[in-house]
């Protein structure tokens, strides 16, 4: 969560008010907002699109034509790369446009905030290349877990969510408990 304790240690303490030379960031949303905001965004995906929030599938619609471009015959012969090139071309897949989406607005959104610069964010009990490494590791995992649980967390969470779909209710639940449960053993890294 923010604070001005955030501030003082990202720009300085011994400097005085006007001599800072770099703008405070603003504090972040409200949570509730972003929410309703988040919601209305999944309900204009339904009502313009026919369909719901997810970014995995887009990832795989990006990786299948890299493959296919590298070893054609290895992609045509894989039942999951080959429904993704149907299309032929990555383009013509909307989920990577939310993909690019996701990416400018969070760009947009950290310049509009001040929050825009290169850190590696970490408890005191961490390296920056420990920080690294299980960040890394746990998006690898993350994304290997959302194939096989076919969808990622905004598809499964968000649109099997609100279609009240069973299956991503579970995935959600197993998402916060293993949050949970490994939270135990890697607390002390940021404590």
């Amino acid at each position: 969560m923010y604070s001005e304790r955030d501030d003082i240690e990202t720009y300085g303490s011994d400097l005085e008010e006007g001599e800072r030379t770099k703008k405070a960031p603003r504090r972040y949303w409200n949570p509730y907002l972003a929410g309703i905001g988040l919601g209305l965004t999944l309900l204009a995906a339904f009502v313009i699109m026919g369909r719901g929030l997810g970014a995995s599938g887009g990832y795989t619609a990006i990786v299948s034509t890299a493959v296919h471009t590298l070893a054609p015959e290895h992609a045509q012969a894989n039942g999951m790369y080959s429904t993704y090139l149907e299309n032929k071309n990555p383009l013509k897949d909307w989920l990577v446009f939310e993909i690019l989406g996701v990416l400018v607005g969070g760009f947009l959104s950290g310049l509009l905030a001040g929050r825009l610069r290169v850190s590696i964010i970490r408890g005191p009990r961490i390296s920056s290349t420990g920080r690294l490494f299980f960040a890394f590791g746990g998006g690898a995992l993350m994304g290997f877990a959302a194939k096989m649980a076919r969808g990622c967390t905004s598809g499964q969470a968000l649109t099997g969510g609100a279609l009240l779909s069973v299956g991503s209710w579970i995935f959600m639940i197993s998402v916060f408990v293993g949050a949970y449960a490994a939270a135990h053993f890697i607390r002390r890294q940021w404590t």
